[in-house]
């Protein structure tokens, strides 16, 4: 069962909804931000990256950044930008881009599933990025940054949320500067939330989609709390965490480009007599890869249309993804990417740049090559988390994404 609960969420007053809704923390780094945030005192940013209103010579990482969040949340929330609602409630949260839209549930997800594997992961984590967001939500008692989570779609779910949206007002409807409709209804009814409860019970699992690190942070931090006191109450709020949930079939995923600096001491024409023999090579057009296994290639000014020949497809999971097969039979034996995590030479591009970005990247003497991807889909994700395995770094690149800021659950 999924066990996902209403909550009394922290949020902005309707006159300042736009105001506060900001990115997640991690798609752009300080600078980026700190131009983000000008002349946008209630943007959230000033809470989930709030180095910006520090000194530029303070570490990310300083105490002094997670008390600064702190001070500009509770500055918030006196100034009522941000008010509490009166009861547990759960909440819809629509989001539109280009004419589709999702509809995720806001709820709170719980520690022991994430514990018992019941909700489940694809990616592995970095130790520097829990520990930032673990003393993140310590320090302000809160999760300020949603969990981006998945389910498989039940049409029961599908009726309870259209009936709720069809007959009755958003709290929040607007759309954002890069074009992305926000809309949020606050589902406050007794009945329509035992419902809601109830059919989430019957879902078999949750699967992280996007926030890896934030849903570790989180369960880590209800750890420790528990760990404070070994009588603990199982309801107490630190045992669940900030989640937006989404029906599998409305999702999208973007691909997730890669593009290396060099040929790793290869000359040109060695370089394609390598790709050719494990992929068959042929003039691209430019545009995006329409299959699995199959790739653009964008390099000395040309593109290159690539097909995995069929004795490098494994039948396996995780070895048939197609940055699988890229990384293990072209970018580590021919471009010398050893660890895709580490190494400094390989560059990732969101799909949401589109491919200009790769041919401007090598165009510009940036990279070398460029590689387009075809986009993992939703099945090979939950494939992958159900066979308890991990997907190599950026595999997926889910948008739209969603806003930070609209949501907050304290954790006492």
């Amino acid at each position: 069962m999924a066990n996902v609960r209403p909550f009394r969420a922290i949020r902005p007053d309707s006159r300042y909804a736009e105001d506060v809704a900001a990115l997640p923390y991690d798609v752009m780094n300080r600078e980026e931000a700190y131009e983000m945030t000008r002349g946008k005192p209630y943007s959230f940013l000033h809470i989930d990256k709030a180095e910006i209103d520090l000194d530029p010579s303070v570490d990310p990482y300083d105490a002094r950044v997670y008390e600064k969040a702190k001070e500009n949340l509770d500055a918030l929330i006196a100034d009522k930008i941000l008010v509490q609602d009166g009861s547990d409630c759960y909440y819809i949260y629509r989001l539109t881009m280009d004419g589709r839209s999702q509809y995720g549930l806001v709820a709170c997800a719980s520690v022991d599933e994430y514990l018992d594997n019941k909700i489940k992961k694809h990616e592995l984590t970095l130790e520097a990025k829990e520990q930032d967001r673990i003393r993140h939500v310590d320090v302000l008692n809160a999760n300020t940054g949603p969990i981006f989570l998945a389910y498989r779609q039940r049409d029961a779910i599908d009726a309870i949320v259209a009936e709720w949206t069809g007959s009755n007002a958003s709290a929040y409807d607007f759309t954002a500067e890069d074009g992305i409709g926000h809309t949020v209804w606050v589902v406050d009814d007794a009945e329509a939330i035992e419902k809601l409860r109830a059919e989430f019970a019957k879902v078999g699992e949750l699967y992280i989609a996007d926030g890896h690190h934030r849903n570790a942070s989180a369960v880590k931090v209800g750890l420790r709390r528990r760990a404070d006191d070994p009588n603990y109450d199982k309801n107490a709020e630190f045992n669940y965490y900030l989640s937006v949930i989404f029906p599998a079939n409305q999702l999208k995923i973007l691909s997730y480009n890669r593009a290396v600096k060099d040929l790793n001491g290869l000359t040109d024409d060695e370089f394609l007599s390598k790709v050719r023999e494990k992929f068959d090579v042929n003039d691209g057009d430019g545009a995006a890869p329409d299959r699995p296994h199959t790739y653009g290639m964008y390099f000395a000014g040309k593109w290159y249309h690539l097909i995995a020949k069929e004795e490098i497809v494994p039948d396996d999971p995780v070895g048939s993804l197609d940055v699988s097969i890229l990384q293990n039979e072209l970018l580590d034996p021919i471009l010398g990417i050893d660890d895709p995590r580490t190494n400094k030479r390989i560059v990732f591009i969101g799909g949401i740049r589109g491919l200009k970005e790769l041919e401007k990247t090598v165009n510009s003497g940036a990279s070398a090559v460029a590689f387009a991807m075809y986009p993992t889909s939703l099945t090979e994700l939950m494939d992958v988390a159900d066979s308890g395995k991990i997907m190599p770094p950026k595999s997926t690149w889910f948008e739209p994404k969603l806003r930070s800021g609209l949501f907050i659950h304290m954790l006492s």
